[in-house]
């Protein structure tokens, strides 16, 4: 019988939408995948030579529960090269099981039941279900579509109350692939630090940015660094989202709690993926240069392309690898339709209803495959389209 907390915890539905089209792959259809988030490079050469390396040095023991110091130091060390923020390895640094991980840790060592968390609307389906599991109340706040989906910081100061602990950002946005900009960050600073929040920022998407778009990194904002929590890893930039390797920075009096919350969630992670992370971060970032510089070019060929689609219109993403285009000019919803897409056209997307009351009406698309894909996909999609 399950308890109280599991019983609000849904499946996941990107996973669920994943699923389905993979049963239909196994039934011998030919599925192009656009549901799921991850990158469609392999990891890097150099990056899985080191793993493989470690396993032959003997590497495959348990390391400390915070994980190998040498990655924590690189880590420390690439945010000081990166934003100018400092952080102790020993003690402000701890290496999660991705960046899912993290949030999970951070929220349960943070919270207490009853606090309010401001989360993005749309947003990664983990954040409020995760909040919810705190016995925590999420409260949405805009990305705003007309605003090429940045937030409004005077909505953010409206819905902050004496009962408000926390406020998750993520930039650039997952599914929107929108990036805030400093303004609106800076805005936002203010406010945190006026009402005495604390701030989960997931930069996952960080080193994926398009020119003339910038990442700015919340700890790096004047008076930021004391109470924001970073959250980032390797799964998209270094296309090593099945070793599972995140991470979370923040002052030692938050990073403590978290480390004593992760110790009996994993113990560690996983010793030998660390030392392939620690190669990652301090030896060539070409091959994963290269790869954000191709899913640019694919990101201006769909959007171009989903733009000219009947009922579709979108906003250009300045970094991630999706687009979340309106549908609401079709008449139909994002459930029905990416449903249809997926069973007459053989194209699995994701219903932006998952992604929160804002995502309603849209579909997000992931350009996280080749461009001989999308050109496929965009051509059952119009012909699946011309066929309603």
């Amino acid at each position: 019988m399950e308890s109280i907390i599991a019983s609000r915890i849904p499946y996941q539905k990107i996973r669920v939408m994943f699923d389905k089209a993979s049963r239909m792959e196994k039934e011998g259809k030919n599925i192009i995948h656009l549901e799921i988030g991850r990158p469609d490079f392999n990891t890097p050469d150099h990056i899985v030579e080191a793993a493989v390396e470690a396993l032959n040095a003997g590497k495959h023991h348990y390391s400390q529960n915070a994980g190998v110091l040498e990655l924590r130091q690189a880590i420390a060390e690439k945010f000081a090269d990166d934003f100018g923020i400092g952080y102790d390895a020993e003690t402000e640094v701890v290496v999660t099981n991705g960046v899912a991980e993290g949030i999970y840790a951070a929220c349960h060592a943070l919270l207490n039941p009853g606090d309010q968390v401001l989360i993005p609307d749309p947003r990664w389906v983990n954040y409020d279900v995760v909040v919810s599991t705190c016995l925590a109340v999420p409260v949405g706040y805009s990305l705003r579509e007309d605003l090429d989906y940045q937030a409004v910081p005077e909505e953010i100061a409206e819905k902050t109350t004496p009962q408000t602990r926390m406020i998750l950002l993520a930039s650039p946005s997952n599914p929107t692939g929108a990036a805030a900009s400093r303004e609106v960050m800076e805005k936002i600073a203010q406010i945190v630090i006026k009402q005495n929040m604390v701030v989960l920022s997931d930069e996952i998407y960080s080193k994926i940015i398009y020119p003339p778009a910038e990442h700015i990194c919340a700890a790096a904002l004047d008076g930021m660094r004391e109470r924001t929590i970073v959250l980032n890893g390797f799964s998209k930039f270094y296309s090593m989202t099945g070793w599972r390797l995140g991470y979370v920075l923040g002052p030692k009096k938050m990073i403590d709690p978290i480390l004593r919350y992760h110790q009996y969630m994993l113990t560690s992670t996983n010793t030998f993926a660390q030392w392939g992370a620690i190669t990652a971060l301090k030896e060539k970032q070409s091959p994963s240069e290269q790869m954000v510089g191709e899913f640019c070019r694919r990101r201006d060929y769909l959007y171009e392309e989903v733009n000219s689609l009947p009922g579709f219109s979108c906003v250009k993403p300045e970094g991630a690898f999706y687009l979340f285009p309106s549908i609401k000019e079709t008449g139909v919803d994002g459930i029905q339709l990416a449903d249809k897409l997926l069973e007459e056209a053989g194209v699995a997307t994701v219903a932006g209803e998952y992604f929160g009351k804002n995502g309603a009406g849209h579909l997000r698309l992931s350009y996280a495959n080749s461009l001989e894909n999308l050109k496929d996909a965009v051509g059952r999609i119009k012909k699946c389209l011309d066929q309603t």
